[in-house]
Order: C-alpha cells, then structure tokens, then sequence
C-alpha cells in the first residue's frame, strides 16, 4: 500500500503507471528469468544469513511507475478520501475484539488485529504479519477502529514476517516495542533496516526461497506492488506475501501483503498447493485507475483465492485506515456479494470483525 506522505512530497508511486501491459498477461522468457522464476522452488536459505542484492528490484514491477500525467489527473481529481456520505459508516465498521484463542498441537488459529496485522498461531510459535499497533502511520488520519489485540495480552511473539517497507506494513514504532532477538522475515535488500534498529535474527528472502525455524516453514512468494520508503529509495528493496506451513500438520496459511491482481496468484497456487486459509487485502482501491495495478479490489480477491485454490479467504486490509476514496464500509459488502456469486460456501469466508480470532 503506498503511504500518502510519500506521494506529497513528490515521490513516485505505482498507482496508474503509463502505458502499463494487461495485468493478467505472464512476463517474457526474460522477464521471468529477471523475476526469479528460474529458481527451484523449495530453496531453503539459512536463518540470519547476511547477503548481497542488486541495487534496485525495479525490474520485478509488473507495471511501469505512474508519470506525470497520471499525477495531473490525480490532482485534478483530488479523489484521495472518501466524500463524507462515505464516512458515515465508521460507526458501523466491524470490532469485537476478544480472547486469543487456545493453541492446540496441529491447529491455526488466526487473529485479525487491523489492517494487514495479524496473530497467527501455528506450529506452536506465534507469528505477527505487518504489524502495525501505532495509532497512526505517517501521512494519513489516526485509525478509524482501534488495535483489536493490546500489546500486552499478545503472547511471546516468535516471528515477525514484513511484506514490504511501505509505512502501513512496516512500522518502526511497533517493531521498537519487540525484544531484539525476535526473528524477523523479511524482503531481500531490508536485512540492513531492521539490523541498524537493533535485531539481531534477521532473514531477507528473494521470491520463492523459505526458512524453517521450529516446526513452521515461511515461504516468501511474489506480489504486484511496489517499495518505497523515502525520496531516494523506490524499488531499492522487494516486496511480496507469505506462505506459512506448519510442516508437523501440513496446514498452510497464505498472507498476501499488499498487491494488485495478477498471474503470480496462479503461480503461488501452483508451487503451494493446498493452501488452507488466504489473507487477501479487499480494501484502498478507489479511485480504481489510479490503484488497480497495487490493490485489489473485492472482486479481484476473490478471483485470487481461486486462482490460488485456496480452501478459505479472510478479508484484510480495510476498516483501519483512510487510504483511498472508496466509502468506509463498501469493501466488506462487496467482497461478501463477490463471495456469493461465486457459489462459494458461506462458512469459507471468513469475515471477522477486528479483534477477533478463528481456528483451522
């Protein structure tokens, strides 16, 4: 997700790039070897390796970085938060936060804290994806629900996994709150990031390369997005989503992260058959134009659960912040009538309120 800071203080952003090829179409020959796929998949990398990266990963975009065409039109428009008949609906935003759940031997229990954070126990360790407890990220209003887990009843966390450096994934003020010996999953090229703030069980993965550590393996797979994190640094680091198996119960659980939609859904599926439960960002689509290449919308999530052959989808990545001009409760209404009219099974959609939990 692009933070809007950034894009104020005239960085680029990959929101409507100019030019941009379908975004179902596979890359060429080459671009797939540029994009990794060459590599076996199953390649396992030792855990805190430090290692060497190109100095870009431009060549992994799907599509072109916006112009400034794009950017006029944007301005032009000024379509970055919803109209004010589309706030209404804050009050209504789902939470119900409650009790973590118990974390019984071959069981997955999940728990949606906000946004693209989540409490995963599997495996017997207990797994933060994106986490992100601050009240409010750089360059956007303060959350419209709060945390649904507080910090103080998570248990011992094991592991963190980042998908990518934008500031509602990666947010230092959260990671500054974990013991420095946490191990950290990150994207290639943002060891360095988290070893200057202090950690010190740092893994950077390339796309389709995996760590094991206790039980649980954590495949890092692609995605159509993009990093930024400053003025100087577009692309200068990776971005993708998870796969996490607990490898005594063969369960599988996808995390997207943050993307647009697009054929590396079907890939994961094929390298990851199996997946029992995706996490697919539904929300911050609007102005379509301007985000479809980034952020899926509802109707995109569903398509990639099944592409994926995902057995279940539960909804992210919406209901916390304001990030784009869709109104506040539309992207649940419509990934639920999306859901329907795929005839697929009602109890399959796991649309939880934030704060709370379910098990596999």
């Amino acid at each position: 997700m692009r933070d809007q800071t950034e894009h104020r203080a005239g960085a680029p952003a990959a929101h409507d790039p100019v030019g941009r090829p379908s975004r179902g179409a596979r890359p060429s020959g080459e671009a797939r070897r540029t994009l990794g796929e060459t590599r076996a998949p199953g390649d396992v990398r030792p855990l805190g390796e430090v290692r060497r990266w190109p100095r870009s990963f431009a060549d992994r975009l799907t599509t072109p970085l916006p112009g400034l065409r794009a950017f006029a039109r944007l301005a032009r428009e000024g379509a970055l938060r919803p109209r004010p008949e589309g706030l209404r609906g804050i009050p209504d935003l789902p939470y119900e936060p409650g009790p973590l759940p118990p974390a019984a031997p071959g069981t997955i229990a999940v728990t949606w804290a906000g946004h693209a954070s989540w409490v995963l126990r599997l495996g017997g360790l207990t797994v933060l994806t994106d986490p992100v407890w601050s009240r409010r990220i750089l360059g956007t209003p303060a959350r419209l629900t709060p945390v649904g887990v507080r910090w103080e009843d998570l248990p011992p966390v094991d592991a963190v996994v980042i998908s990518h450096n934008h500031y509602d994934h990666l947010d230092a003020a959260t990671l500054k709150r974990l013991p420095r010996h946490t191990a950290l999953f990150v994207p290639a090229g943002l060891a360095r990031w988290c070893r200057r703030r202090g950690f010190t069980r740092v893994t950077e993965l390339d796309w389709w390369e995996a760590v094991e550590l206790g039980g649980v393996r954590f495949d890092f797979v692609p995605a159509h997005h993009w990093s930024k994190r400053s003025l100087l640094d577009t692309c200068r680091t990776l971005w993708g989503g998870w796969v996490l198996t607990d490898l005594a119960a063969g369960k599988k659980v996808y995390f997207a992260g943050d993307t647009g939609y697009g054929h590396w859904f079907g890939e994961i599926g094929r390298r990851h058959p199996g997946i029992d439960l995706a996490l697919l960002p539904i929300g911050a689509y609007a102005p379509r134009w301007w985000l479809r290449d980034v952020h899926t919308d509802p109707e995109e999530a569903v398509r990639a659960c099944l592409d994926l052959g995902a057995r279940r989808m539960a909804p992210m990545h919406w209901a916390t912040f304001v990030l784009s001009a869709e109104p506040v409760l539309e992207p649940l209404l419509r990934a639920r009538t999306a859901w329907s009219r795929a005839a697929l099974p009602r109890e399959d959609l796991w649309d939880l309120p934030i704060g709370s939990s379910r098990s596999l």
